[in-house]
């Protein structure tokens, strides 16, 4: 029969506490032995997982960077991470897992990418640095751990990977210093070529137009004035030898005037070439024998004595022939041969003096082009020597990496095996489990008497009929009953007994092997 309303809300006390623990005590056992139970049998059977740290420091370039230029200039913590990338990726996992023979429940069930995620879950990385002034935090060390199940291989799996991250540090930076000294010695060799070029280029320039350069003007100035004053000596030697011509000729024309004797003496071949060699000696003791007026008067000398020696070893005239009238027509044939001579040199002034006068008037142009030359070989020589002081520091930059005076990683504290396993925290689990036990079976207490509609005192029997009760009869069982009560009882105990057998053995089951409960509890102890 159902309880009234008014007896469901009537007060809660010690006494009525009392009496739902008498009626309802083997429920809440049963629920708290059956939770409490499984919980300590999900404990017992989890794997022990250890964890194994290292902690690596990094230290500083030895040499002053005022002396000798990284060539490595990448943020720290930026080159750390891109080295944690390249160790942590899927062909190295796999070299660590094949050669310490990790997870080998997990081989041949899940492909070699998912337990390379596994193992990338299991490894924990990260940096520790100091405050600056600046409010960032500069990278002084980095840790690394790892977890799994054999203290030993989790040690092993630590330390091996924090050596590839100390081997894969000095191994890109001496890459990429030795890529740094190819690349300037490549440059260099380009910048070399050019300039050689450009040099060639100048020196074949200086070469084709010699006697145009600017630094040649003074000097061309200087000749074109001495030929200048030579051709001036020259045109007055002509009017000279013209007079002479003219008077000669004129001596010819008028036979009365032959006899002179003063005259002859003058105009007498023999006389010019006297008169000739003293003029010789007298330029041979201030000039060279290349000095123009030297050479001309040495041509002179020699056609007068031509003269001079026809006429004395020449055949012999008749008699009646006036020896002044031959003397004065050789001496008109040295006037006429000295003329052409004279001719021919200023010819050769007048070409000499055009080609330097050319060579002045090309001298701005010369010099524009050659200043042309100059920019661009002082800029290719410039940007050699620059890169000739950069190639010399990435070689000794070079030679330190390789000598490991540069900045580098060093295994500070390395990873010892674990006398004790980091998880599971099996007291925090059972902690956990004994109050989660009380809670179920306080559950299941309230949620018996909530579903029991049967009277259970004298008290809700009144309070519902509103009829006063004559007498209480104790209920009298029948021995069928009494066996059939029996047999409940001993159904009902097999029946607990075999669910605590399998929430024992169901929760052993989940426990076995299953690492996600065990860094849960892990995460709950810290």
């Amino acid at each position: 029969m159902a309880r009234p309303r008014e007896q469901e809300e009537h007060g809660i006390g010690f006494d009525f506490v009392v009496d739902v623990w008498q009626r309802r005590k083997w429920i809440a056992m049963v629920v708290f032995i059956a939770a409490f139970a499984g919980v300590g049998s999900l404990a017992a059977s989890l794997p022990d997982i250890y964890r194994a740290t290292t902690t690596v420091i990094v230290e500083r370039q030895q040499v002053s960077e005022a002396f000798v230029r990284p060539s490595v200039t990448a943020e720290l913590e930026t080159r750390i991470q891109a080295i944690h990338k390249e160790v942590m990726s899927r062909a190295r996992l796999a070299e660590v897992i094949n050669r310490l023979n990790l997870y080998p429940d997990l081989k041949g069930i899940v492909p070699i990418d998912g337990i390379v995620e596994r193992m990338r879950r299991d490894v924990d990385f990260s940096l520790s640095g100091v405050d600056q002034s600046t409010g960032r935090a500069a990278t002084i060390a980095f840790t690394l751990s790892y977890s799994g199940r054999d203290p030993v291989t989790v040690a092993d799996v630590a330390n091996m990977l924090t050596q590839f991250h100390v081997n894969e540090n000095s191994k890109t930076r001496e890459r990429q210093a030795v890529r740094t000294a190819e690349f300037l010695r490549s440059q260099l060799h380009e910048v070399k070529q050019t300039l050689d070029a450009q040099q060639q280029r100048a020196g074949e320039f200086k070469q084709q137009h010699n006697g145009e350069l600017p630094e040649q003007v003074e000097v061309n100035l200087a000749a074109l004035n001495r030929f200048n004053d030579q051709l001036r000596l020259n045109g007055e030697y002509q009017i000279r030898a013209m007079e002479r011509r003219e008077r000669l000729e004129h001596q010819l024309a008028n036979p009365a005037t032959i006899g002179q004797a003063p005259r002859q003496s003058e105009d007498t071949p023999a006389a010019q070439l006297a008169k000739l060699k003293e003029q010789l000696s007298d330029l041979r003791t201030r000039f060279s024998e290349q000095y123009p007026d030297v050479i001309r008067l040495r041509r002179e000398i020699a056609s007068l004595e031509g003269v001079v020696q026809a006429g004395t070893t020449g055949p012999a005239k008749p008699v009646a022939e006036d020896p002044t009238a031959r003397i004065t027509e050789q001496a008109l044939g040295a006037v006429e041969t000295q003329l052409q001579s004279l001719k021919a040199e200023e010819k050769m002034l007048r070409q000499i003096i055009s080609s330097y006068e050319a060579r002045v008037e090309h001298a701005p142009k010369r010099q524009e082009e050659l200043e042309q030359l100059s920019r661009d070989s002082d800029a290719s020589k410039e940007r050699y020597e620059t890169l000739t002081k950069r190639y010399e520091e990435a070689q000794l930059t070079e030679n330190m990496e390789q000598g490991q005076n540069v900045e580098q990683f060093r295994v500070l504290d390395p990873a010892i095996p674990s006398g004790r396993p980091t998880a599971p925290n099996r007291l925090w689990l059972l902690g956990m489990g004994f109050f989660g036990a009380l809670g179920l079976a306080l559950a299941a207490v309230v949620a018996a008497e909530k579903l029991d509609t049967t009277f259970h005192t004298v008290e809700d029997l009144r309070a519902f009929a509103r009829v006063q009760p004559l007498a209480v009869i104790r209920r009298i069982p029948t021995p069928a009953e009494t066996r059939s009560r029996r047999f409940h009882r001993a159904l009902v105990t097999a029946s607990v007994i075999v669910a605590l057998v399998l929430i024992v053995v169901g929760a052993r089951y989940v426990g076995e092997g299953n690492e996600q409960i065990v860094m849960m509890t892990a995460r709950g102890r810290g």
